[in-house]
Order: C-alpha cells, then sequence, then structure tokens
C-alpha cells in the first residue's frame, strides 16, 4: 500500500524561475513585477523580457534556468564543430534545413550514442514533440547554451560566412533589422555581460569575415564573441538607433549616449562610431550612474602623499594638477580630493566633458563645444559665481590654462588635469601653451602624475620572487620598511575569470611646488633638471612607486613594467 501511495503521489513541481532569481540577489522584485506586466501585454517568456528590459545578463539566466529546468549548459567549445558533417546528418534526419534555422534549434548526435538538443526556446512543446517523432528511437538530452553560441552554428550551416553588401541599405531596412527582437535582446545581453564582467568599455570591431567583440575590464582588452560578419548591420544598427545616431550615415564619425539599467543599476553609455575600411567601428563606454564612494584612501596613494595632497586640497587657494593618458584615473582622484574637503561650507563647482559622476552638494557643469561653450567660456562664467574651488575637467589651451592660473590667483583653489607623460611635463607643458612661467611657478602647489596597474586575484595568486638584482633595486626604496615583502606572481581563476588580475589600483608621481623648483621654472630649467630636483626632494618615479606595491603583493612587478616607461 505504501509503495502505491508512493507512486501515485505528485512530483514537486520546480521553483518558479523569478523567486529563484530573487532569492539568489540576480533580480529584484520590481524587475520581476516589471517583467511579468510586460509579458502579459506582449507574450514571451519571463527571462527573455528580463534581458530584454536590461534587468537581468544572459549567463546569469541560464544558470538559473540550468538548475531550474535540470538541464546541461553547454559551452562553445562542447556544440559541433564539423558544420559540414553536422548538416549532412540533419539532412538525413528528414526535416527540411529550413525548418532547424527558423525555429532557431540545433541537434547533433553524442559520443554516448543520445541526440543532443539545444533551442533558443527550450521550453516550446512543439519544437520538443517534433524531434520526439524524429528521433523515436534514440534518446533526446535536451541541453542549454548561449543565444550567441547556438546562432553561430546555425550562421555556419546557412553558408553566412558569404559576404554581403549592407553598407548601401536603406534606412527603413536597417530601422526593422534594428528593432527584430532577437536584435535588441543580443545587445542588450552584450551589455549586461559586459557590465556583470565589470568592463569599461565594448568595442565592436568588423574584419574582413567575420566580427570580432572585446570588453576592456582592469586597462586590457579581452576577445569575447567572434561573430560572422553578417550579423554587423544589425548589431551596428540597434546600437545607433537607441544612441540617437544616424543609422544610414556609414562614412561619418559620429556621437550618441544612451541611459539604461543593467542588473538592476542605472548606466550612462557613451557611443562613438568610426569609419572602417570593414566596417564602422564601433565603442561603448559604461559609466554606471550610482553614487560612487570617492576616497583618498582607496586610491593607492601612499600615506605622505595622501597628506600632502589633502594639505593642499585644504589650501583657500593655489592650483594642484592630476595628469596621465585618457583612463588613467585622473577624474577619480579629483572626485576624491573634493568628496574631502566637502563640508558644505565652501562653494565647488566642476565644468568637465563628459560629467562623469554626479556629486552631491557640487554643482557640476558640462561643456557643449557644438554650441561654443567650451571651458575657457564656461570657467569665466563660473567665477561670477563666487566659488571657492573650482575643478576644470582638463586644461586643453591657453586661454583655459590662463583664466585657471588667474582664478588661483584671485583667491580660488583649482583642480585640474593635464595629459602628460609624467609630472615634469606639465610645467613645460603650460609654458607650452603660452602661460608665462612665472605665472606657472606663482600657483602651482603640485603636480600628481598616475597610472592604474591591476591588482593580482587574492584567490589565486601566488608567492614568487623576482631575480635578485629586481629586488635588491626595490628594497633600496624602502629601507625602513616594516613589513616583509611579499612577492607575488598571477595565476588565474574562475574568480578573475583567468586573467590572474582583479580591479585596478593607482600608482603615483608627486612632485611639490617648493622655491627651488619655482626656480627652475622660471629661469627655463629643462623637464630631466625639473625631475633630478623632485627626486632630490623625495619623490619616487611612477615605476618606483610601483614596484613598491609589487613588494606588498598587490601587484606584480612584470604589470608594473608593462604600464610604466622606463
Amino acid at each position: 500500500m505504501a509503495s502505491a501511495l508512493a507512486e501515485t503521489e505528485p512530483q514537486a513541481l520546480p521553483p518558479l524561475l523569478g523567486e529563484m532569481l530573487i532569492q539568489r540577489g540576480l533580480a529584484s522584485d520590481d524587475d520581476i513585477q516589471r517583467a511579468l506586466d510586460l509579458q502579459q501585454k506582449i507574450g514571451g517568456r519571463l527571462g527573455a523580457i528580463l534581458i530584454r528590459i536590461g534587468a537581468l545578463s544572459e549567463d546569469a539566466l541560464l544558470k538559473a534556468l540550468s538548475e531550474q529546468l535540470e538541464m546541461p549548459l553547454l559551452g562553445a567549445d562542447q556544440l559541433p564543430q564539423d558544420y559540414r558533417g553536422l548538416s549532412e546528418w540533419l539532412a538525413e534526419a528528414g526535416i527540411q534545413p529550413d525548418w532547424w534555422l527558423d525555429q532557431e534549434v540545433l541537434a547533433w548526435e553524442a559520443l554516448d550514442g543520445h541526440v543532443r538538443c539545444i533551442a533558443r526556446d527550450p521550453l516550446d512543446s512543439s519544437n520538443a514533440e517534433i524531434l520526439e517523432r524524429t528521433f523515436t528511437e534514440r534518446e533526446l538530452e535536451w541541453c542549454l547554451a548561449r543565444a550567441h553560441d547556438l546562432e553561430q552554428v546555425l550562421d555556419h550551416l546557412a553558408n553566412a560566412q558569404k559576404s554581403t553588401d549592407w553598407s548601401h541599405g536603406n534606412a527603413s531596412h536597417l530601422r526593422e533589422l534594428a528593432e527584430e527582437a532577437p536584435v535588441i535582446e543580443f545587445v542588450n545581453n552584450l551589455i549586461a555581460q559586459a557590465f556583470d564582467q565589470k568592463a569599461s568599455d565594448i568595442h565592436i570591431e568588423p574584419e574582413e569575415f567575420n566580427l570580432r567583440m572585446r570588453f576592456r575590464i582592469d586597462g586590457v582588452l579581452y576577445n569575447r564573441f567572434n561573430l560572422p560578419k553578417e550579423r554587423f548591420p544589425a548589431i551596428a544598427s540597434r546600437i545607433k538607433l537607441v544612441s540617437g545616431m544616424d543609422i544610414a550615415e556609414h562614412r561619418l564619425p559620429q556621437d550618441g549616449h544612451l541611459d539604461t539599467r543593467v542588473s538592476g543599476n542605472a548606466l550612462d553609455i557613451r557611443v562613438s562610431a568610426l569609419p572602417g575600411v570593414y566596417g564602422e567601428s564601433i565603442v561603448m563606454r559604461l559609466l554606471p550612474k550610482e553614487k560612487q564612494r570617492f576616497v583618498l584612501d582607496s586610491l593607492g596613494l601612499s600615506p605622505d602623499n595622501r597628506d600632502l595632497l589633502a594639505k593642499w586640497a585644504g589650501e583657500p587657494h593655489g592650483i594642484i594638477l592630476v595628469t596621465g593618458p585618457t583612463g588613467s584615473g585622473k577624474s577619480t582622484t579629483l572626485y576624491s580630493l573634493l568628496d574631502n574637503i566637502n563640508d558644505g561650507q565652501r562653494k565647488i563647482i566642476t565644468v568637465e566633458d563628459p560629467v562623469e559622476y554626479r556629486l552631491p552638494g557640487i554643482t557640476q557643469i558640462q561643456t557643449q563645444d557644438e554650441i561654443g561653450y567650451s571651458f575657457a567660456r564656461a570657467l569665466r562664467a563660473i567665477l561670477r559665481q563666487d566659488p571657492d574651488v573650482v575643478m576644470v575637467g582638463e586644461i586643453r589651451d591657453g586661454d583655459t590654462a590662463e583664466i585657471a592660473i588667474q582664478a588661483s590667483l584671485t583667491g580660488h583653489l583649482v583642480l585640474s588635469t593635464l595629459h602628460t607623460n609624467d609630472a615634469a611635463s606639465a610645467f613645460t607643458r603650460l609654458i607650452d601653451m603660452g602661460v608665462e612661467p612665472f605665472l606657472v611657478a606663482t600657483p602651482v602647489r603640485a603636480v600628481l602624475a598616475q597610472r592604474l596597474v591591476r591588482r593580482l586575484c587574492d584567490h589565486c595568486a601566488t608567492p614568487t620572487q623576482p631575480v635578485a638584482d629586481m629586488v635588491e633595486m626595490i628594497e633600496s626604496l624602502a629601507p625602513n620598511a616594516a613589513e616583509a615583502p611579499r612577492w607575488r606572481s598571477p595565476v588565474g581563476c574562475e574568480a578573475c575569470q583567468g586573467t590572474g588580475f582583479k580591479g585596478r589600483v593607482g600608482i603615483h608621481e608627486l612632485i611639490a611646488v617648493g622655491p627651488d623648483i619655482q626656480h627652475l621654472i622660471v629661469t627655463g630649467g629643462s623637464t630631466v633638471e625639473l625631475w633630478k630636483q623632485a627626486k632630490r626632494q623625495g619623490s619616487l618615479s611612477l615605476r618606483e612607486d610601483g614596484f613598491l606595491k609589487a613588494r606588498q603583493g598587490i601587484t606584480s612587478v612584470e604589470e608594473v613594467l608593462r604600464v610604466t616607461a622606463s
């Protein structure tokens, strides 16, 4: 009797997808409810809608579906690679080739004799019934796969490698491509994956026969997708459409931006399209909108440099300059200085291009060159607002430099950036812009050059020992260091996506402007002479500061050598 009852007892239902996602912190209650409301209006699967509205990445969804449906998740290397053999095998199955492409379903014979099946919609019962009738004597094993991996195999089956002349497509056709649901889903998932992997940029680069997509993570580009070239028109049109660009223009550079939500986070994306030989190179810069914590202690500054910067930032007037190439963290350093002095008793105004992060209690202005609202013009207007502190996003020309210096001489603290390779070059750069040497020497308090090096992943970094000469040289930089050296090297694990690094930290070169430096500036001292004097004052170069961080186990010696010049 007991066994009979056990046989008739209903099986437990699988957990609901929405509940699983909420329990794992992958989606919020609001995201699920919004997706359910949209599902009632337009239909479709809940997971696909969550990806479409930017609430979830495909990787996160597939991991939850794999558990919910008890289906294995296959990687690209587990899908068929012999496309000719696969095509012949599918033809022998007796189903028309167009059916596989139209339904976006794939089946193949696994090594164990089972027939593995994947589909864009794994819950479509009609597809399952057709395959069960087709392979009546074979055991079917349903699996999950990423949409772009499935599409790549189907594209090969459809001879998608043949070149297509799309560049002369009319705007209405390109708009139709951009509005197709699979394209919308792919672009949204691309952005979501980049955000989940903490990428700062997405690079979409058409080549002669294929389309390459790369993510810049911690300052280094990594290949993520290689797609058939024929996918480019639809993807490019979708990105250009949502970012306010002309989808029919392929010959001129364009800039655009879009606001979206990814994994429950608001995101501002700056888009640039640049015509190339094989099509437009598209770069998307991802800027999270949520309030960032800008703290001096988190920048990687040595205690002495941090205290000096904090002291100068508390002065009533003067100029503090931060130098380095694009993407070296200059804005983050300036924001941290502003946050450190923003006590509510000072009027702080910034002028930027663009305004990357919103800071509470600070008036932020964005330049608009297309209407003549430049840094210089904005700075003149700002000085009529009775500010105490002014941050200029970048000193680009002599006019901006002159106004910034005059502002510092009339009782304002000015923070700004310059594009120079090292700290000593900042002085000669200002003079080259047309500023008189004595006007450079008088107001500038300090120049900070910086770069970003990758942090070693704490999960997999392994102890190492550099060559003896290197160790001896680095130890000479810290003769009084109390802590023992902690040399480490990268390995690579799942936590760091196999790179061996996770996150970045700054390395710095600080020159304090005292009487000796001022004398060299006024008398036309060279960059080399300025740096020699800074060394006598105790300044460390970027590379030397990086070596000390390698000694502490924060980064590796090889990473410092990669980022810095000798």
